[in-house]
């Protein structure tokens, strides 16, 4: 039975995100659990329901066709993307994700089909990639779903309101929905906490981030002597930080709410994490076209941050294609 593991997966699951929820563990524990949980309900069904185990198998079947379905939204996420956000290459990630979608597969029979030993391996090695880099993907977005939903358990004495870049010189929609989320932690936490506006002048900018989004919180209430502005911060770590530190020195003390953006608050939580801060993460509305290139965005930050680890994990897909290999060539 599925349901034993499952219930002892979704107990250790709560009890770890007790202890520390700004820990992607979590999401993996999370996932297992779903799984088998699950695995337990079709087995349930299966015995209930006659004729539900041809139910499972024809979902199965349509597989092929939701990755169609996925890849052709992604590829028009892309599009709209391109259209509304530019073309760098963070936001054409869900338009390369589709057409990736769509190639692979193909790419991967028609090395099969070679009969040609190395070419069999690199398909098989394609598959064994794509599938753990899909399962991580799957851990990373869960949790970070599951994180942005929690309800903040500290009452904040400083609240930093994460950077992210002016247009003209001017605070953005995404940014303003930072501002607006921190104004309101702000207004419902008594005794007032301390705004921290965090970010530093980009070479396409002309002031810096903290600056202008002081401006804004100034406009919307916020006395200046409630607001401390953080103007030297050229990333997500380095926002965190000075402004921890600038908290600190300004004689205050106490827990920190920091406030970015949903897709960007697991990223930040485990940031805040490893820099050892008393911080949770809250996260603010974003438009819904801008997630799928963001959270890939911020899954390949991720990935990068934690590379030797996925490496090491990648090693036994790598033994076994070489073993797979070597036995094609055996019977060559």
């Amino acid at each position: 039975m599925s349901l034993i593991p499952a219930a002892l997966l979704f107990a250790l699951y709560f009890y770890l995100r007790h202890k520390d929820r700004r820990m992607l563990r979590n999401g993996v524990v999370l996932v297992g659990a779903v799984y088998f949980a699950v695995l337990a309900l079709s087995e349930l069904l299966t015995r209930w329901i006659p004729g539900f185990s041809l139910l499972v198998v024809l979902i199965m079947a349509l597989v092929p066709l939701a990755i169609l379905v996925l890849a052709a939204a992604l590829i028009h996420n892309g599009v709209v993307m391109m259209r509304s956000e530019g073309r760098s290459l963070g936001n054409l990630l869900s338009l390369i994700l589709g057409v990736l979608l769509l190639v692979l597969p193909v790419l991967a029979v028609l090395l099969v089909l070679t009969l040609n030993a190395w070419a069999i391996g690199l398909a098989a090695l394609l598959f064994f990639l794509c599938s753990y880099f899909g399962v991580v993907f799957v851990v990373f977005l869960s949790y970070a779903v599951a994180y942005g939903r929690m309800a903040s358990r500290v009452k904040p004495a400083g609240i930093v309101v994460l950077g992210s870049r002016l247009i003209h010189g001017q605070v953005p929609p995404l940014l303003r929905s930072r501002l607006d989320k921190a104004v309101e932690i702000y207004e419902q936490t008594t005794p007032r906490p301390i705004l921290i506006p965090s970010g530093g002048q980009g070479l396409d900018e002309s002031r810096a981030e903290g600056t202008a989004m002081a401006e804004y919180l100034f406009t919307a209430g916020v006395p200046s002597d409630d607001v401390l502005i953080e103007d030297k911060a050229i990333n997500t770590e380095e926002n965190l930080k000075l402004a921890s530190l600038m908290f600190s020195a300004s004689g205050h003390s106490g827990a920190l709410v920091a406030v970015t953006n949903n897709y960007h608050v697991l990223r930040a939580a485990l940031l805040a994490r490893s820099l050892k801060l008393d911080a949770e993460v809250v996260g603010a509305p974003t438009a819904k076209y801008y997630l799928p290139s963001a959270f890939l965005r911020e899954f390949a930050a991720v990935l990068v941050e934690h590379k030797w680890l996925h490496l090491l994990l990648c090693l036994p897909f790598i033994a076994l294609t070489a073993l797979l290999v070597m036995a094609v060539l055996a019977q060559q």
